[in-house]
């Protein structure tokens, strides 16, 4: 059995649900085309780097459990057309590709010309995937006319450009994770009857579509809460949270709420992350939930990244096991 095969196999004994014809496309799909990084974390169902711009911002594509959600939620069918808004290394558009078939078209765009151009040599023998450089996702791209029958945005936005929930197509939808640079909602919003009708698929932490889009607002008390929350979730419906871990989280999550939300921010002054009101508590109670360390750090990457202490977690905890 394959890595992509047993992972999968996992996916499915977790309680997702894999269909056959999205397992027969990751399984005949290799990550390692798209991307020249380490792909073990990506069989260990986390995020894995594709690139890294010149300006040192790091692009990801998703887990696959993500990826697994995304194609099932598109319903996804022979000769369709997907717009894709976010190109993840060019790897979620060539398993779009073999689902939609040669009668079928993928249309991506991305506000990063260095990951658009990366797809482009990623994908030279895919000629119905078309890759365009998105000038800002509140422009229309001329490029693409007419109605949307399918669009999958990958990237967090607060809502729905006007130029994409007006060119739904009827019966036609968008998934995005609409919501704070922190923690998003993944909705399905569908055009049935001229009305645009959400569905909601549950909590999840999507990076920006643009670097333009990163702020320098110092993440709250309530804010962290709630991304520690997210992890509960996230660990519950996978099944592999323990009682007495989830505890743990919920009483710092407790402790979190009390604090006050004018702290001194992370990164300035003489405290250390570890030493910050916000995180003591984690790192005082990491041995309890060491095995989560791995998500905290993808949900709370934008926040640490900020102030130059994305790696401080692993380099805490390095002996950890």
């Amino acid at each position: 059995m394959t890595r992509i095969s047993d992972l999968l196999k996992r996916l499915e004994q977790s309680g997702i649900e894999v269909p056959k014809e999205i397992r027969k496309i990751m399984e005949n799909t290799d990550v390692e085309t798209f991307s020249d990084f380490d792909s073990d974390p990506f069989y260990s169902d986390r995020p894995i780097q594709f690139m890294e711009t010149i300006e040192g911002k790091i692009k990801t594509i998703s887990a696959p459990h993500m990826i697994v959600t995304l194609l099932h939620n598109l319903e996804l069918n022979s000769g369709q057309e997907v717009i894709l808004i976010g190109s993840k290394g060019g790897y979620l558009a060539a398993l779009i590709a073999q689902i939609i078939g040669e009668n079928g078209n993928v249309r991506v765009l991305d506000q990063c010309e260095e990951s658009i151009s990366h797809a482009k040599q990623r994908l030279t023998h895919w000629p119905t995937i078309e890759l365009r450089t998105l000038e800002s996702i509140d422009v229309s791209p001329v490029a693409f006319p007419g109605e949307f029958n399918r669009v999958l945005i990958t990237g967090h936005i607060e809502a729905l450009p006007e130029w994409v929930s007006t060119r739904i197509a009827e019966g036609g939808f968008v998934i995005a994770p609409l919501g704070p640079e922190n923690h998003q909602q993944l909705m399905k919003i569908e055009k049935q009857d001229d009305e645009l009708l959400p569905t909601d698929l549950g909590p999840v932490c999507f990076g920006p579509l643009s670097d333009e889009n990163l702020t320098t607002q110092m993440i709250s008390p309530v804010e962290l809460a709630d991304l520690l929350q997210l992890v509960i979730e996230t660990c519950q419906e996978l099944d592999i949270i323990e009682e007495e871990e989830t505890q743990c989280l919920q009483d710092i999550i407790a402790e979190l709420h009390f604090l006050p939300e004018d702290l001194p921010p992370l990164g300035e002054g003489e405290m250390t992350p570890s030493e910050h009101p916000m995180f003591k508590s984690l790192i005082e109670n990491a041995d309890s939930f060491v095995r989560f360390w791995p998500i905290l750090q993808v949900i709370l990457h934008p926040v640490l990244s900020e102030i130059g202490f994305e790696n401080w977690i692993f380099d805490d905890f390095e002996g950890l096991e």
